[in-house]
């Protein structure tokens, strides 16, 4: 039997360095802006401030009653933009959820299907680090024969780029020999030595040496899973739109075993979708990149994403470490046009603890941090601007809450008894609650408005029962990720980098005896709230569920990472997402779920 090459021919293609300050690149002219943006924004934003200050200016009212003293100037301005940050998210939400309780598509474009309109080359990326090797194969093979059944075969070729270090490699290197002989689509895998620059040094180097053949690079995480119609049709868009850089679908979380997981694929499938239409609404062809799940065009990439280092030492600067929000605003720089697509067949997992999620966290947080030095670049799109400023102020809105948080214990303590209502009006705590909550209300309504999508969630009774508990976790854990990132920033701020280890992928029970030691600055925090109640009962009550979530903390790490506590959430009807074969979003019909498509990948490389 003859083997398959290990690599195609090499075909260079130059990347060159982008150059951040100076003149801005020539671009090209986008051809596929949905109409009305400028108006969409701008409407996006007078509503945001509308709210915003209209709550801001009734809680400055009620501080100046008899001045206002350097405490209360300060709680105003931790209060301004937090209120403002809420806004946004709630009335993007709510154009998210107006475009889909109207039954408007909310995607760029239908998804066309046929194999039979691709005229050139795309190579599906898979960039690992040390992963386990037969997830990733399994999730390879699954996708190489669903990508066949679709017809892409003789147009897609699939590359493993792996900078794992030499004994992951040696056990990848074999899983692609007995995978690639009988594969019905070409697979290619190529390690690199050294883990230069991490995963955009990984696609870069690929493009510099293989890029020229391919005319799109459909990129992927370890852990992405994508079907072949999916990717075929996304091939199509791109051959139909030359204008096109980029198409970034929203996944769906996959392969949920622990009862966190479970938790937050219930929550992605309840309330993502109105979130992402909403963004997608009003992002056009200035939408972001998320760095996997999503198709790019290889020369335009070239071209337009060279990343420097920043100057400095890490966590700020050295290499970016948030590459994709940045490389999206450089395609957009060169007049390539950046879009969302909201489709189905498109799936990653998600981790499976708290406290692997927290990991993780810190890491974005570094590089969406490193972002804020990179809103001057010349040439960028201000909508682009706009996604970079989101990305990094969504890590400062957890010590802006503390920080709120203490001012407002701050202020009681400087004006007696009963100052804490004052900062409260019922005016404004009823907004507050319906900027909060709204968004679930919405994804309830959205779930229970159609039958066939009522039944996928397990009827009435199960939406009603797993919104109400997904809404009492998410209180609860809203105080924990609240400290959390708020360690990480002051982690960050001393100099302490977060680093770029392989992320666990595998469930395992956290035990409370383990979870304590990490969870000191909780538990002392949730001490000093509820000391509070010495200095004024009202202000413990209203502190209360942050107290609780706190003090809890420990037992919500413990009991959310554990499988059987996911299973029986299942089997009780609990969490429960649409059933495997059907992808509600996607407008060419159902498609198979990841691990069906897994298991068809299996038998078939067997027979």
């Amino acid at each position: 039997m003859t083997h398959s090459p290990m690599l195609p021919a090499e075909s260079p293609m130059a990347m060159p360095i982008q150059n951040l300050w100076g003149n801005p690149p020539a671009a090209n002219e986008v051809v596929t802006a949905p109409h009305g943006m400028l108006v969409k924004r701008l409407l996006l934003l007078a509503l945001t401030a509308v709210i915003g200050l209209a709550a801001s200016s009734t809680v400055r009212m009620e501080l100046s009653r008899d001045g206002l003293d350097w405490v209360e100037v300060a709680l105003l301005a931790f209060f301004v933009p937090l209120f403002c940050w809420i806004s946004f998210g709630f009335v993007t939400a709510s154009m998210g959820f107006l475009k889909l309780i109207t039954g408007e598509h909310p995607g760029f474009t239908a998804l066309p299907s046929p194999a039979s309109s691709l005229r050139h080359k795309t190579a599906v990326l898979m960039p690992v680090y040390n992963e386990g090797v037969e997830e990733v194969f399994a999730r390879v093979r699954a996708m190489a024969y669903s990508i066949a059944e679709a017809g892409g075969a003789p147009w897609i070729d699939f590359f493993i780029l792996s900078d794992s270090n030499p004994f992951h490699g040696k056990r990848e290197e074999a899983a692609w020999h007995e995978l690639a002989d009988h594969a019905p689509i070409k697979i290619y895998y190529r390690r690199r030595e050294k883990n230069i620059a991490r995963k955009p040094g990984n696609i870069a180097e690929w493009v510099k040496r293989f890029g020229g053949a391919y005319e799109n690079m459909l990129v992927l995480d370890a852990d992405s899973m994508m079907s072949g119609e999916t990717i075929v049709g996304m091939a199509s868009i791109m051959e139909e739109r030359p204008s096109i850089g980029l198409l970034q679908t929203v996944p769906m979380i996959t392969n949920a075993r622990t009862l966190f997981q479970r938790w937050m694929q219930f929550a992605s499938e309840a309330y993502g979708p109105i979130a992402s239409a909403g963004l997608l609404w009003w992002s056009g062809s200035e939408a972001n990149f998320w760095g996997h799940n999503a198709i790019v065009r290889t020369r335009a990439f070239a071209e337009a994403c060279g990343l420097p280092e920043l100057p400095g030492k890490a966590p700020f600067g050295g290499h970016i470490l948030s590459h994709d929000m940045l490389e999206s605003a450089l395609l957009r720089r060169r007049g390539w046009a950046v879009h969302m697509v909201m489709i189905g067949g498109s799936y990653e997992e998600f981790p499976p603890t708290i406290i692997d999620m927290a990991i993780r966290d810190r890491r974005w947080m570094q590089g969406n941090l490193q972002h804020l030095q990179l809103l001057g670049a010349s040439g960028l799109h201000w909508a682009s601007r706009l996604h970079l400023l989101i990305g990094a102020s969504a890590y400062l809105t957890s010590p802006g809450w503390l920080l709120l948080i203490l001012t407002m214990i701050g202020q009681v303590a400087t004006h007696g008894d009963g100052g804490f209502v004052t900062l409260a009006p019922p005016s404004v705590l009823a907004l507050t609650v319906m900027l909060l909550f709204g968004p679930k209300i919405m994804g309830l309504i959205w779930m229970l408005a159609d039958g066939e999508r009522r039944r996928s969630f397990g009827g009435t009774v199960a939406v009603v029962r797993s919104v109400a508990l997904e809404t009492v976790l998410a209180m609860l854990l809203a105080p924990i990720t609240m400290v959390t990132q708020t360690k990480a920033l002051l982690g960050l701020l001393l100099g302490i980098s977060a680093g770029w280890n392989t992320q666990t992928r595998d469930a395992r029970r956290i035990t409370v005896r383990e979870v304590l030691p990490d969870l000191r600055e909780h538990l002392l925090l949730g001490a000093a709230l509820t000391a509070t109640v010495f200095l004024d009962a009202t202000t413990a009550i209203w502190l209360s569920p942050i107290i609780v979530g706190l003090f809890l903390s420990p037992w919500l790490i413990s009991l959310s990472s554990s499988e059987k506590l996911g299973q029986k959430a299942a089997a009780a009807k609990v969490f429960r997402v649409p059933e495997p074969g059907i992808v509600e979003a996607g407008p060419s019909g159902p498609r198979k779920e990841p691990e069906v498509l897994a298991a068809e990948g299996q038998s078939l490389a067997e027979a």
